[in-house]
């Protein structure tokens, strides 16, 4: 079984290797990230994406822009190193993974003592650590999932979660892989994902070059397909994680967790714990952002619509917990009710 690795360390280490996942699934292109500009356009264009994957070549774009520096005093490399953090955490606001990951290596350059080349070795020890941890992290993940996938299945997500948004095998994804190596029979449908097609273009993708079953099918032809009952769990990933287990994640996914609930269906979530973000009390809370409208106006240089048309461009909208039957993370399966944050919401690793 071939899984893709999404975000990595060049050969040289004096820059971030992502695959551009713009070109696929025509072309496989990997580029290299030398600058912060290369890192936060990478970002905002999902050249590189994924919660965890944008936190990942973020902390590892960090360390490249200031490799540049270390001739810099130690006050004014770790003033710059602030001022990158805010300005890669600021490219895409809502996923918690990004500024989570820069607030965690800010953390590093201040604490670390020394010179900037000193600064910079630990800051590049950090970055590395993000990107293990996350491989650990998705294994765990599918450890936990793959319990809650049937020996015959069929499995529906949405958007990408897997081995292209992550360091490792994937959050929502990973309980496939894993059934996969245990010899399960799991067949997924995975939504295209309008406007971006991240599960046509992506999903598909990475699940043939792994060997695994996969149907394309267009977002709103799921509740139909739950209907007649060919689907029988939804595992999708998040973005952000409310103390209160709501949970944003890709638009279309809260469509989907209303079906599965008229339906009956397991509705599951995957994400890493450091998704949960508790200083945020609820999804009203959570800041959604809004993309570029030529998204959805044009495809190819081509429109689809009237150019006088306005358009609702969200990338991703907010279930409420009271919808999610389980929340998958690296620590274990946590049901309802939810209270992250609280010494009662405890993860049943057992699955």
């Amino acid at each position: 079984m071939t899984v893709v690795e999404a975000v990595r360390w060049s050969g040289e280490g004096d820059a971030v290797e992502i695959i551009d996942q713009r070109q696929l699934p025509n072309e496989l292109v990997r580029r290299e990230l030398r600058t912060v500009d290369d890192v936060c356009d990478a970002i905002l264009t999902l050249s590189v994406r994924g919660a965890p994957a944008i936190g990942i070549a973020g902390a590892m774009g960090l360390v490249v822009a200031l490799s540049r520096l270390t001739e810099d005093t130690r006050e004014q490399f770790i003033a710059a190193a602030e001022a990158l953090c805010d300005r890669i955490g600021g490219v895409r606001p809502t996923a918690v993974n990004l500024p989570w990951a820069m607030e965690r290596m800010c953390g590093i350059a201040r604490t670390t003592p020394g010179r900037p080349r000193e600064i910079l070795d630990a800051l590049r020890a950090g970055a590395t650590a993000i990107l293990e941890e996350d491989r650990a992290m998705c294994r765990r993940i599918g450890e936990h999932g793959v319990e809650l996938i049937p020996e015959m299945a069929s499995v529906l997500t949405h958007c990408n979660a897997g081995a292209l948004a992550t360091g490792g095998i994937g959050t929502a994804l990973a309980p496939i892989y894993l059934a996969k190596e245990q010899g399960k029979r799991v067949h997924v449908f995975a939504n295209e994902t309008r406007p971006l097609l991240q599960g046509s273009r992506l999903t598909a993708w990475e699940l043939t070059q792994a060997g695994i079953d996969v149907t394309v099918l267009a977002d709103g032809m799921a509740a139909s397909l739950m209907r007649g009952g060919a689907i029988d769990l939804v595992i999708v990933g998040a973005d952000r994680i409310a103390a209160n287990g709501d949970v944003a994640n890709k638009i279309g996914t809260y469509a989907l967790a209303l079906a599965a609930r008229y339906h009956d269906i397991p509705f599951y979530v995957a994400a890493p714990k450091s998704t949960v973000d508790v200083k945020t009390a609820s999804g009203c809370d959570i800041t959604i952002e809004h993309r570029d409208g030529d998204e959805l106006r044009e495809w190819n240089g081509r429109l689809l619509m009237p150019a006088k048309a306005s358009v609702y461009n969200p990338a991703f909208d907010v279930t409420p917990a009271e919808l999610i039957t389980a929340i998958i993370t690296d620590d274990g399966v946590v049901r309802p009710p939810y209270a992250f944050g609280a010494s009662g919401n405890s993860a049943d690793a057992g699955g």
